[in-house]
This record gives C-alpha cells, sequence and structure tokens, in this order.
C-alpha cells in the first residue's frame, strides 16, 4: 500500500468517527432538551393549578395572607426564569412554599373539608408524581448526555463541537419542606356515594 492510501484511508475514518460523534452528540443533546420539555409541561401544569388553589383558600385562610403571597411571588420567580437552572431554582422555591401552604392547611377543618380544595390536593399530588417521575427520566438523560462527552475518545470532539455539560435537576437541599399533599379523612364529613 502506498503512503498516500494509507493517509486517504486513515483520512476518512477520522471524517467518519467525526461524523458518527457529531451525529451522537445531536441526537442525545435532542434528548435531553425533550426530557426537559416533559419536565417543563409538568411544571407549567401546577403552576395552572396555583392560582385555583390560592383562591380556594382564601376564603378559609384570610390571616394567613404572607403564606398566599409568597406562593404567589414564587409562581412568579418560576414564570421570569430565563435559563432550566434558574427555572429549577424557583421551582424548588415554589415546593418549599406549597409545603407551607399545606402545612398551614392543616389548621383549618373546613377548608380540609371543601371538595374544591381536596380535588385541587388531588391534582396537585398526581401533578407532583408526574414531575418527580420527568425530573428523574430528564436526569438520566442528562446524566448519559454527560457521559458521552466526557468519555474518550467522545471528549476529543465534544469540545471541538461546542457540546458542553448540562445540569440535572437536582433538589434543593436548603429548602424548608417539600410539598406533602395529604388527605385527612373527616370525622364529620359524609362518605362519597358511587354513582
Amino acid at each position: 500500500m502506498s503512503p498516500l492510501t494509507i493517509i486517504l484511508i486513515v483520512l476518512v475514518l477520522v471524517a467518519a468517527a467525526f461524523i458518527l460523534y457529531y451525529n451522537k452528540f445531536v441526537r442525545m443533546r435532542n434528548m435531553v432538551d425533550n426530557a426537559w420539555a416533559q419536565v417543563d409541561v409538568q411544571l407549567q401544569r401546577r403552576a395552572d393549578l396555583i392560582p385555583n388553589l390560592v383562591e380556594t383558600v382564601k376564603g378559609y385562610m384570610a390571616h394567613e395572607q404572607g403564606t398566599l403571597d409568597s406562593i404567589t411571588q414564587a409562581r412568579a420567580a418560576v414564570a421570569d426564569a430565563k435559563t432550566p437552572e434558574e427555572r429549577m431554582a424557583a421551582e424548588n422555591a415554589l415546593s418549599a412554599t406549597l409545603g407551607k401552604l399545606f402545612a398551614v392547611a392543616e389548621q383549618y377543618p373546613d377548608l380540609k373539608a371543601s371538595e374544591s380544595f381536596v380535588n385541587l390536593q388531588k391534582q396537585l399530588a398526581e401533578t407532583e408524581d408526574k414531575v418527580s417521575y420527568m425530573r428523574q427520566s430528564f436526569n438520566d438523560t442528562v446524566m448519559k448526555y454527560n457521559t458521552a462527552i466526557q468519555q474518550f475518545p467522545g471528549t476529543l470532539f465534544s469540545g471541538l463541537f461546542g457540546f458542553e455539560r448540562r445540569n440535572s435537576f437536582d433538589a434543593d437541599l436548603d429548602a424548608e419542606a417539600a410539598p406533602v399533599v395529604g388527605f385527612t379523612p373527616q370525622p364529620d364529613a359524609p362518605a362519597s356515594e358511587e354513582q
């Protein structure tokens, strides 16, 4: 084999490696973006439930205005977040604030017996479950992407193509409380009838 043929084969192999790794990283980056979009859908659903929850609670908890204001401010911070990292921090703060609301709500038996409040609690609990699942899926996807761009030989190509490490959606370790949504049966409340 001539030296020119060897050089051409090496160049073709290097070009093929560039193409394969570039396509792999693009696919994985898109998977991370898609996983974030799925988290974002559930977070938006939660944000949409919050105004109804606040309105339901207002009539029962008139002297707990500070808690309600905190929820409104936390929700506004989520809406104002520009980057996924800002959104993650704002969502963690909102979760802590919702936890405070449900803790305060335990002191109001009439509120806990309200059909609207119970329904919103149930919807919020279901949404929190979905958020947890989607966060885990997002974090798994981010881990795979970060591993691919940091392992050899991927690391040789990822820097050249501008593929950067992504942050996972971690729980806020400084949060005071997670949103605990529970249902306490009321002794006076009539049992629901099957239809």
